[in-house]
Protein backbone atom coordinates (compact mmCIF):
# COMPACT_ATOMS: atom_id res chain seq x y z
CA UNK A 1 0.00 0.00 0.00
CA UNK A 2 3.07 2.51 1.00
CA UNK A 3 4.36 1.74 -2.70
CA UNK A 4 1.46 2.46 -4.84
CA UNK A 5 0.21 5.89 -3.03
CA UNK A 6 3.85 7.00 -1.33
CA UNK A 7 2.62 7.40 1.91
CA UNK A 8 4.00 6.66 4.98
CA UNK A 9 0.73 6.33 6.91
CA UNK A 10 -1.07 2.70 6.31
CA UNK A 11 -4.55 3.66 8.95
CA UNK A 12 -5.89 6.64 9.90
CA UNK A 13 -7.46 7.75 13.65
CA UNK A 14 -11.34 9.12 13.60
CA UNK A 15 -11.88 11.24 16.75
CA UNK A 16 -15.48 10.31 16.45
CA UNK A 17 -18.35 12.00 17.60
CA UNK A 18 -17.63 12.47 21.16
CA UNK A 19 -15.21 11.29 24.52
CA UNK A 20 -18.00 10.71 27.14
CA UNK A 21 -18.66 7.08 27.83
CA UNK A 22 -22.41 7.86 28.97
CA UNK A 23 -22.95 9.63 25.32
CA UNK A 24 -21.25 7.07 23.43
CA UNK A 25 -23.72 4.74 24.97
CA UNK A 26 -26.89 6.39 24.11
CA UNK A 27 -25.63 7.13 20.61
CA UNK A 28 -24.77 3.42 20.10
CA UNK A 29 -28.51 2.81 21.20
CA UNK A 30 -30.03 5.64 19.29
CA UNK A 31 -27.93 4.62 16.29
CA UNK A 32 -28.31 1.19 16.29
CA UNK A 33 -32.15 1.74 16.53
CA UNK A 34 -32.04 3.98 13.42
CA UNK A 35 -29.87 2.03 11.32
CA UNK A 36 -32.24 -1.42 11.80
CA UNK A 37 -35.37 0.71 11.20
CA UNK A 38 -33.97 2.48 8.15
CA UNK A 39 -33.00 -1.44 7.04
CA UNK A 40 -36.18 -2.97 7.70
CA UNK A 41 -37.84 0.24 6.11
CA UNK A 42 -36.29 0.02 2.65
CA UNK A 43 -35.99 -3.84 2.61
CA UNK A 44 -39.71 -3.77 3.18
CA UNK A 45 -40.23 -1.11 0.41
CA UNK A 46 -38.35 -3.81 -1.79
CA UNK A 47 -39.87 -6.84 -0.87
CA UNK A 48 -43.90 -5.43 -1.61
CA UNK A 49 -42.61 -3.68 -4.99
CA UNK A 50 -40.85 -6.87 -6.51
CA UNK A 51 -43.80 -9.24 -4.90
CA UNK A 52 -46.92 -7.28 -6.16
CA UNK A 53 -47.70 -7.15 -9.96
CA UNK A 54 -49.82 -4.21 -9.38
CA UNK A 55 -46.50 -1.84 -8.15
CA UNK A 56 -44.73 -3.16 -11.02
CA UNK A 57 -44.89 0.58 -12.72
CA UNK A 58 -42.19 2.64 -13.32
CA UNK A 59 -42.85 4.98 -10.12
CA UNK A 60 -42.67 2.11 -8.36
CA UNK A 61 -39.61 0.87 -10.14
CA UNK A 62 -38.00 4.00 -8.97
CA UNK A 63 -38.88 3.73 -5.50
CA UNK A 64 -37.49 0.34 -5.46
CA UNK A 65 -34.41 1.03 -6.85
CA UNK A 66 -34.15 4.35 -4.37
CA UNK A 67 -34.69 1.94 -1.16
CA UNK A 68 -31.52 0.10 -2.60
CA UNK A 69 -29.29 2.85 -3.00
CA UNK A 70 -30.83 4.15 0.62
CA UNK A 71 -29.77 0.58 2.03
CA UNK A 72 -26.57 1.51 0.75
CA UNK A 73 -26.18 4.86 1.99
CA UNK A 74 -27.35 3.24 5.66
CA UNK A 75 -24.41 0.90 5.28
CA UNK A 76 -21.27 2.52 4.27
CA UNK A 77 -20.33 4.77 7.45
CA UNK A 78 -23.25 3.41 10.10
CA UNK A 79 -22.04 0.02 10.64
CA UNK A 80 -18.02 1.35 11.15
CA UNK A 81 -19.20 4.39 13.45
CA UNK A 82 -21.50 2.24 15.28
CA UNK A 83 -19.10 -0.34 16.05
CA UNK A 84 -16.62 2.80 16.92
CA UNK A 85 -18.84 4.00 19.48
CA UNK A 86 -18.03 0.80 21.66
CA UNK A 87 -13.86 1.06 20.91
CA UNK A 88 -11.45 3.20 22.82
CA UNK A 89 -9.08 3.75 19.33
CA UNK A 90 -11.13 4.55 16.38
CA UNK A 91 -9.08 3.44 13.24
CA UNK A 92 -9.37 2.78 9.57
CA UNK A 93 -6.90 1.38 6.96
CA UNK A 94 -6.25 3.41 4.40
CA UNK A 95 -7.73 0.98 1.78
CA UNK A 96 -10.72 0.89 4.00
CA UNK A 97 -10.76 4.74 3.92
CA UNK A 98 -10.61 4.79 0.13
CA UNK A 99 -13.34 2.36 -0.09
CA UNK A 100 -15.72 4.11 2.17
CA UNK A 101 -14.89 7.04 -0.24
CA UNK A 102 -15.30 5.45 -3.30
CA UNK A 103 -19.12 4.05 -2.45
CA UNK A 104 -19.96 7.11 -0.50
CA UNK A 105 -19.81 9.12 -4.05
CA UNK A 106 -21.18 6.23 -6.15
CA UNK A 107 -24.53 6.32 -4.19
CA UNK A 108 -24.22 10.02 -3.88
CA UNK A 109 -24.22 10.40 -7.58
CA UNK A 110 -26.76 7.65 -8.39
CA UNK A 111 -29.24 9.22 -5.90
CA UNK A 112 -29.29 12.20 -7.15
CA UNK A 113 -29.72 11.03 -10.92
CA UNK A 114 -32.95 8.63 -9.69
CA UNK A 115 -34.19 11.62 -7.66
CA UNK A 116 -34.40 13.47 -11.33
CA UNK A 117 -35.82 10.73 -13.03
CA UNK A 118 -38.42 10.12 -10.06
CA UNK A 119 -39.37 14.21 -10.70
CA UNK A 120 -39.54 13.63 -14.22
CA UNK A 121 -41.36 10.56 -14.16
CA UNK A 122 -44.51 12.39 -11.85
CA UNK A 123 -44.38 15.37 -14.24
CA UNK A 124 -45.21 12.95 -17.34
CA UNK A 125 -48.04 11.20 -14.77
CA UNK A 126 -49.46 14.56 -14.32
CA UNK A 127 -48.88 16.55 -17.75
CA UNK A 128 -48.87 14.38 -20.00
CA UNK A 129 -51.03 11.17 -18.75
CA UNK A 130 -51.77 10.00 -22.27
CA UNK A 131 -48.51 9.49 -23.27
CA UNK A 132 -47.20 8.60 -19.48
CA UNK A 133 -46.60 4.50 -20.65
CA UNK A 134 -44.87 5.09 -23.85
CA UNK A 135 -42.36 7.68 -22.29
CA UNK A 136 -42.00 5.79 -19.27
CA UNK A 137 -41.43 2.55 -21.08
CA UNK A 138 -39.22 -0.06 -19.73
CA UNK A 139 -36.28 0.73 -21.90
CA UNK A 140 -36.36 4.35 -20.62
CA UNK A 141 -36.44 2.59 -16.86
CA UNK A 142 -33.72 0.75 -17.90
CA UNK A 143 -31.82 3.45 -19.49
CA UNK A 144 -32.25 5.83 -16.45
CA UNK A 145 -31.10 2.98 -14.35
CA UNK A 146 -27.98 2.54 -15.98
CA UNK A 147 -27.18 6.40 -16.70
CA UNK A 148 -27.34 6.89 -12.57
CA UNK A 149 -24.93 4.26 -12.08
CA UNK A 150 -22.59 5.08 -14.85
CA UNK A 151 -23.28 9.41 -13.30
CA UNK A 152 -22.31 7.81 -9.98
CA UNK A 153 -19.44 6.11 -10.98
CA UNK A 154 -17.70 8.56 -13.28
CA UNK A 155 -18.27 10.97 -10.17
CA UNK A 156 -16.54 8.46 -8.10
CA UNK A 157 -14.04 7.87 -9.79
CA UNK A 158 -13.40 11.21 -10.48
CA UNK A 159 -13.21 12.47 -7.13
CA UNK A 160 -10.67 9.06 -6.38
CA UNK A 161 -8.23 10.57 -8.78
CA UNK A 162 -7.84 13.43 -6.87
CA UNK A 163 -7.07 11.37 -3.74
CA UNK A 164 -5.16 8.15 -4.21
CA UNK A 165 -1.98 8.76 -5.56
CA UNK A 166 -1.38 12.08 -2.75
CA UNK A 167 1.26 11.35 0.33
CA UNK A 168 0.53 10.66 3.95
CA UNK A 169 3.44 11.28 6.38
CA UNK A 170 1.53 12.05 8.98
CA UNK A 171 -0.60 13.48 11.24
CA UNK A 172 -3.50 10.42 10.86
CA UNK A 173 -6.18 12.14 12.99
CA UNK A 174 -9.37 12.68 11.14
CA UNK A 175 -11.73 15.19 13.11
CA UNK A 176 -14.68 12.94 12.00
CA UNK A 177 -16.58 9.38 12.15
CA UNK A 178 -15.99 8.36 8.52
CA UNK A 179 -13.58 9.06 5.94
CA UNK A 180 -14.48 12.40 4.77
CA UNK A 181 -12.54 13.43 1.46
CA UNK A 182 -12.29 16.80 2.01
CA UNK A 183 -10.99 16.44 5.82
CA UNK A 184 -8.60 13.68 4.53
CA UNK A 185 -7.02 15.83 1.52
CA UNK A 186 -6.10 18.54 4.04
CA UNK A 187 -3.48 15.58 6.00
CA UNK A 188 -1.57 15.49 2.68
CA UNK A 189 1.70 16.26 2.82
CA UNK A 190 1.58 18.73 0.19
CA UNK A 191 -0.34 21.79 -0.79
CA UNK A 192 -3.94 21.02 -1.56
CA UNK A 193 -5.68 24.28 -1.80
CA UNK A 194 -6.13 23.29 -5.73
CA UNK A 195 -7.09 19.77 -4.94
CA UNK A 196 -9.91 21.10 -2.48
CA UNK A 197 -10.94 23.33 -4.96
CA UNK A 198 -11.21 20.67 -7.69
CA UNK A 199 -13.07 18.03 -5.73
CA UNK A 200 -15.46 20.94 -4.04
CA UNK A 201 -15.95 21.83 -8.08
CA UNK A 202 -16.65 18.37 -9.10
CA UNK A 203 -19.46 17.75 -6.15
CA UNK A 204 -20.85 21.24 -6.58
CA UNK A 205 -21.22 20.87 -10.59
CA UNK A 206 -23.25 17.59 -10.28
CA UNK A 207 -25.06 18.87 -7.14
CA UNK A 208 -25.84 21.98 -8.75
CA UNK A 209 -26.64 20.21 -12.30
CA UNK A 210 -29.20 18.13 -11.05
CA UNK A 211 -30.85 21.22 -8.65
CA UNK A 212 -30.82 22.74 -11.85
CA UNK A 213 -32.62 19.99 -14.19
CA UNK A 214 -34.97 19.35 -11.32
CA UNK A 215 -36.12 23.07 -11.70
CA UNK A 216 -36.34 22.57 -15.16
Amino acid sequence: MDGMNHSAVSEFVFLGLTDSWEIQLLLFVFSSTLYVASMMGNSLIMLTVTSDPHLHSPMYFLLANLSFIDLGVSSVTSPKMIYDLLRKHKVISFSGCITQIFFIHVIGGVEMVLLIAMAFDRYVAICKPLHYLSIMSPRMCIFILVAAWMTGLIHSMVQLAFVVNLPFCGPNVLDSFYCDLPRLIKLACINTYQLEFMVTANSGFISVGSFIILII
